[in-house]
């Protein structure tokens, strides 16, 4: 089932309150209390948005936002009781896009929500948009190419943020976060030398992460999207340096 908004707290009847406030202006919300109801959530369910509190019974909330991080890039808002500065950091730092500190008012915290459900909505339809529009323009190079003999090298590649996949030859290959980060920061450099240091500060948002992180999800990557990953056509690696997306 889907949800515009999912609100990982253990406090029950805040939680609660705050659920039910969002549905009386049509924002579709759920909710949970602890890390292990939120893992268990999204085996069946998606999400717009989650609201997270960091105090969670049987864990952290940092702990979740960077597990979500992993598989998705849906807007993760904290709300919490916690006020030091170096928590803000820490759950902004980790990939939460916004910092709500508790007793909030149920009208703002609504106000922030609807603002980033817009944006992940005119996200979806740009996206979309841009698919069709690229799918037309295939189909009418696919048409002449056949009648002007057009090489069978020719391909497509189109990155798909709305629903974090990539669209290669047509076929759409479906992407965890990180994944998706990682080929796009390539893609936005496609044709160029990109050095690792770059990958690691634009992906990770951290210099410090060993190279084996970074070639496992080239690994990764290379299996889904390559014919034969052990002779990529398109993700190259460049000794020493790093690695580039090369496309014609």
């Amino acid at each position: 089932m889907h949800y515009n908004c999912l609100i990982v707290d253990d406090e029950t009847e805040l939680a609660k309150m705050t659920a039910e406030y969002f549905g009386m202006f049509d924002v579709s919300t759920f909710y949970v209390e602890s890390k292990e109801a939120c893992y268990k959530f999204f085996e069946d369910n998606t999400v717009d948005l989650v609201l997270l509190d960091i105090n969670l019974g049987d864990g952290s909330g940092f702990d979740v936002c960077k597990m979500l991080r992993e598989d998705m890039q849906l807007p993760i808002l904290f709300i919490s009781a916690r006020q030091s500065d170096d928590d803000v950091l820490i759950a902004l730092s980790i990939g939460g896009d916004d910092y709500i500190k508790k007793p909030y008012s149920l009208s703002v915290l609504l106000a922030k929500v609807k603002v980033n459900l817009k944006r992940v909505e005119q996200i979806k339809q740009a996206q979309s948009m841009a698919l069709e529009n690229v799918a037309g323009t295939n189909a009418i190079a696919a048409s002449v190419g056949e009648g002007a003999g057009a090489s069978e090298n020719q391909s497509t590649f189109v990155m798909d943020a709305a629903t974090m996949s990539v669209v290669v030859n047509g076929k759409r290959i479906a992407l965890k976060a990180k994944e998706y980060a990682l080929l796009n920061c390539l893609y936005e450099h496609q044709n160029t030398i990109v050095k690792k240091e770059v990958l690691f500060d634009e992906v990770w948002g951290d210099s410090f992460f060993s190279d084996s992180t970074l070639n496992v999800h080239i690994r990764k990557l290379r299996e889904k999207i390559e014919e034969d990953p052990n002779k990529p056509e398109y993700i190259k690696t460049i000794w020493g340096t790093g690695y580039i997306l090369e496309l014609s």
